[in-house]
């Protein structure tokens, strides 16, 4: 089995500035860095407030569909980046929502492949109804 140490210094900088430059991409509506950071492949999925992406072209009209803005996140409350090895990681991340006391939830599953680099392969993001600010 290959090494799956948890969280080498220079893994968690790689996918912290992977997603970090996702985030700004979302705010830009920079449909390009949206693409590059996701699998190209029919079994990516991204989960959404408002659509289920099943597949990297239905992810991608999506995409070109949205507004940019800033969207839905006004305040980071956590964020957790667990790296295992040189190739695995999860980012999670919980926001205020924009205007209103709830909770929001983002999740995302990236792989580094040998041939394209890191790349989401599932996302999530959802909102905890009934859950307020703490």
């Amino acid at each position: 089995m290959s090494d799956l140490t948890p969280n080498l210094p220079e893994v968690v900088a790689e996918v912290s500035a992977l997603f970090e430059a996702y985030e700004q991409a979302l705010i830009d509506k920079n449909v390009d860095v949206l693409d590059a950071t996701f699998w190209n492949s029919p079994h990516t999925i991204r989960y959404a407030l408002h659509e289920n992406g099943y597949g990297f072209a239905d992810i991608h009209a999506h995409r070109v569909a949205r507004p940019p803005g800033p969207g839905i996140k006004e305040k980071r409350i956590r964020l957790e980046i667990l790296t295992l090895g040189h190739d695995i990681a999860t980012v999670n991340l919980e926001f205020k929502v924009r205007g209103r006391d709830l909770v929001g939830r983002q999740s995302q599953s990236w792989v580094r492949f040998p041939d394209v680099g890191w790349k989401v392969i599932s996302a999530h993001v959802s909102t905890m109804d009934g859950l307020r600010l703490y």
